[in-house]
């Protein structure tokens, strides 16, 4: 850590939610983390600033061309202590999908060294209730004001924080309702749904929208190809268990390389499930729910953790999956993966990153 990060005080901190009454990404602490790129300084002006509106040229080019990069994490408070899970893989995925816009690459020591700073500053805002979190979102975009589609000459990248509660609402662990597209398709191989592009959002929101209108929670994807083939939900990776063995789809350059998804898969393998990262066609898992195979279903994501899926819909034909009840396959990846994160478990792969007292 080379660079020293400059503290801005504001004058009065904001009243904190009620604990009680936390939704998703809806109220954000009092600070964030800015960090400022152009051709001739690099990244430089390393600050802790006020929460609040930037000022941005209306011809930035992430408006009008979409260089935007984003990433999600959390910090969790337990016995006082405030700790991240894994954060050096969000930063190492941020640098992949700045790669494939032509974004500036960042220093990851350093950024996860001044997130640990801004959460340290901001810990009192770290909900302690079940299933809550403290959700982290860094990310960059172009602001240099031209309209000349060609990479930027200049970027911000921003951390900021909200205290949420579960990703869903209610429970953590209720089955949730998915709706199988198969008429949009969100990204090809070759593309970019293999890096956590914004665009990649936008992209989702119709089909999300009708889905929704059927009563449906989440939107898996079928590939861009053949659409035949099961790719990944709105927010999350997808697991499937037959027969015992967890099966996940094959990471092919459209489906984004999720943290928790990598860390579900070596977690499953350490308490001696089979894992398999193959090709999965929704008519396979139709048939497999026929023949009493398919007997579970879940997601995998930072903000919604480990999510079971109790209905799959597709065309005409509607599944339940284990009476819409969660599975013990997806109930012990759960306690497993959250007694980890919450240090009631041990930790052998030191996931947990403890944010120190500066």
């Amino acid at each position: 850590m080379s660079e020293k990060i400059e503290f801005v005080q504001r004058e009065n901190l904001k009243e904190k939610p009620d604990p009680t009454d936390l939704s998703f990404g809806k109220y954000f602490t009092d600070y964030m983390l800015s960090y400022d790129y152009d051709l001739d300084k690099g990244w430089h002006n390393l600050q802790i600033v006020p929460y609040g509106p930037i000022e941005i040229s209306p011809a930035a080019q992430a408006i009008h061309y979409g260089q935007a990069v984003f990433e999600g994490l959390k910090a969790y408070k337990h016995n006082g202590e405030v700790v991240l899970f894994r954060p050096d893989e969000n930063f190492k995925r941020i640098n992949h999908s700045l790669a494939r816009l032509e974004m500036p690459q960042v220093d990851e020591e350093t950024v996860l060294e001044g997130l640990k700073q801004l959460v340290d500053i901001e810990r009192d805002w770290v909900p302690e209730g079940e299933g809550q979190s403290l959700y982290i979102r860094p990310y960059v975009f172009a602001t240099e004001g031209v309209l000349g589609v060609r990479p930027s000459y200049s970027y911000k990248l921003l951390i900021i924080l909200s205290p949420s509660g579960s990703y869903y609402g209610g429970e953590s662990l209720s089955p949730t309702k998915i709706y199988v597209e198969d008429e949009y398709v969100r990204a090809v191989r070759g593309g970019v749904g293999h890096a956590k592009v914004a665009g990649n959002y936008a992209a989702s929101l119709l089909a999300q929208t009708n889905a929704s209108k059927l009563g449906y929670d989440q939107v898996l994807w079928l590939d861009g190809v053949e659409q035949k083939y099961v790719e990944e939900v709105g927010s999350m990776n997808i697991f499937f268990v037959e027969n015992g063995k967890v099966i996940t789809p094959e990471l092919n350059g459209s489906i984004l390389p999720g943290i928790t998804r990598k860390s579900v898969i070596e977690l499953a393998n350490q308490l001696g499930y089979e894992v398999e990262e193959r090709r999965v066609s929704v008519e396979e898992l139709i048939e497999s729910h026929k023949q009493g195979e398919l007997t579970e279903v879940f997601g995998t994501g930072t903000a919604a953790v480990i999510s079971p899926v109790g209905q799959l819909k597709y065309g005409e034909q509607e599944i339940i999956i284990n009476n819409n009840e969660t599975g013990p396959v997806t109930q012990k990846l759960y306690d497993n993966y959250v007694g980890i994160q919450s240090g009631q478990l041990a930790d052998p792969q030191n996931w947990r990153v403890v944010v120190p007292k500066y």
